[in-house]
């Protein structure tokens, strides 16, 4: 831009004309721009008949109306416009699925799966637990699943290490929170994997080993022997259960975080110190009631983006409760509460931390899923480690096609040789995955419309997925709604017509 541009612009903005940018300036200019990008936005997307052809999706195409609301005079109380629902971010969105595909083409284009589960499947196949379990060498850390404003699941990944080659059982599970009178945990119902990968030299030479296919309640289960070595802990969850809820109630009065005592001092409410508790047991990987400089680190990278440093750790130490150099619970409770004395009770700060961990405005946990690892070892003691990995997404999802693409044989689409699908059926979920070797990009249209008791991690009974060339693209997982009664998948994929 010219520098005229930018002075025509902040003229604009500067309503007051002092010739500065205040934040109610910043936030009228702001509000009014996004509302004139939502009405050209909606525009173009009325105008695309193109784009409502494509079915991405199955709900009926309608596009959002614009809310055009003039902008408060008062910064911070516009409220934003609220986002429809989406499945996923690769796939285009509120699209309807009138042009299902119905030439001749298209039907031999079509492949159909169909799959009865039964509710007792799963307790007759359980894997028993070994005798004698109490006397084996148990190692266990903590860890949370977290739901990413793209509606993607995230978590810490991590390492461990094998002494000598033994028998090892592995568990994962969802674990409760306790300290939340009255609370209960909506996450239990949360599937959740632990996948095994062998440690390589480098990333792309570690391998699949194993996975927790068995489920004993909540927990799920592998058995068998691991050689000596270092190997990789990648927890993992479906997306069925764990997923973006309704925004309905969003802009309700958000609960009390701060109040003043009667001597006019600042304090946590009961109702703050109640989920900080919960959230410091989150965070509190290896359980022993006290946060490690490298525990609180996962917490700052996860809420601000930042690191603490050793010099500022021993700062902490100097004003905060701590025992071994470790925060207690109680000097975590400190340091929040600092952090509300110095904005002088502003919660916005606050509210950035426990969003950033999951809860919503009326301090319920809802968009993560804490869960324990234990891994226990007949000869030896196994330790684990927590791992910050960049390839850590890259690592989970080739350990996921991996334990697809094993477990079961590849179908070619009817008139598609070099497209093929997986379909893995295991004792608890049903994965498909899609394999294009063409030199180009194709679009499968999915139909799960003759499911019964399905939950799929796409949220819609019909979607498309577009497959870049030469790759493999996980599709859906699929679980029962409800656990106790049997249930049925029944898709059929179909290869779209370019346009």
């Amino acid at each position: 831009m010219t520098a005229e541009e930018v002075n025509a612009i902040f003229s604009l903005a500067d309503v007051n004309k002092d010739g500065k940018l205040d934040y109610a300036e910043f936030c009228r200019l702001l509000v009014s721009t996004a509302e004139q990008c939502q009405i050209a936005a909606v525009g173009r997307l009325e105008a695309d008949a193109k784009l409502k052809r494509q079915n991405f999706g199955s709900q009926s195409y309608s596009p959002p109306k614009a809310s055009v609301s003039s902008a408060s005079s008062s910064a911070g109380q516009a409220a934003p416009t609220q986002p429809p629902e989406t499945s996923d971010t690769t796939l285009k969105k509120d699209c309807r699925p009138c042009s299902r595909p119905s030439s001749a083409r298209s039907r031999r284009s079509s492949l159909s799966n169909s799959v009865t589960m039964t509710s007792s499947s799963t307790k007759a196949s359980k894997i028993p637990e070994p005798p004698g379990l109490q006397e084996w060498h148990q190692s266990c850390m903590k860890g949370c699943f977290f739901l990413e404003d793209d509606g993607s699941i995230s978590s810490l990944q991590y390492q461990l290490h094998v002494p000598q080659t033994t028998n090892v059982y592995l568990t994962i599970q969802p674990v409760s929170l306790s300290h939340r009178t009255g609370k209960s945990s909506s996450w239990m119902t949360v599937d959740t994997a632990l996948f095994v990968m062998s440690a390589g030299e480098t990333k792309e030479d570690s391998t699949l080993v194993c996975f927790t296919e068995s489920k004993d309640k909540e927990k799920y289960v592998w058995k068998g022997e691991l050689n000596a070595g270092t190997y990789y802990l990648l927890p993992f969850t479906s997306g069925c259960r764990l997923k973006k809820r309704s925004k309905k109630g969003v802009f309700d009065k958000p609960v009390e975080l701060v109040y003043r005592t009667d001597t006019g001092e600042l304090d946590l409410t009961r109702e703050l110190r109640e989920v900080l508790s919960d959230l410091f047991d989150v965070i509190d990987l290896d359980g022993n009631g006290l946060l490690s400089l490298e525990e609180y680190n996962f917490f700052e990278l996860r809420t601000s983006g930042e690191m603490c440093d050793k010099d500022a750790w021993a700062i902490c130490k100097e004003n905060f409760d701590m025992r071994k150099n470790q925060l207690t619970r109680q000097g975590f409770m400190e340091l929040n509460l600092m952090e509300a004395t110095e904005k002088d009770g502003d919660p916005a700060d606050l509210w950035v931390t426990l969003e950033a961990m999951g809860c919503n405005h009326m301090l319920e946990l809802v968009e993560a899923c804490p869960f324990q690892i234990e891994v226990y070892c007949e000869d030896t003691q196994a330790s684990i480690q927590p791992l910050s990995l960049e390839s850590g997404p890259k690592l989970l999802n080739h350990a996921l096609q991996k334990s697809i693409t094993s477990r079961t044989g590849a179908k070619a689409l009817r008139g598609q040789d070099n497209v093929f699908i997986y379909t893995y059926r295991g004792e608890h979920r049903i994965s498909s995955l899609i394999a294009n070797k063409t030199n180009q990009k194709v679009t499968v249209h999915i139909n799960n419309e003759q499911s019964k008791n399905c939950n799929s991690s796409r949220s819609l009974t019909v979607f498309a997925v577009e497959v870049p060339a030469r790759t493999k693209m996980v599709c859906q997982h699929v679980l029962p709604i409800n656990e106790k009664q049997d249930w049925t998948y029944n898709c059929v994929e179909t290869i779209l017509p370019s346009m």
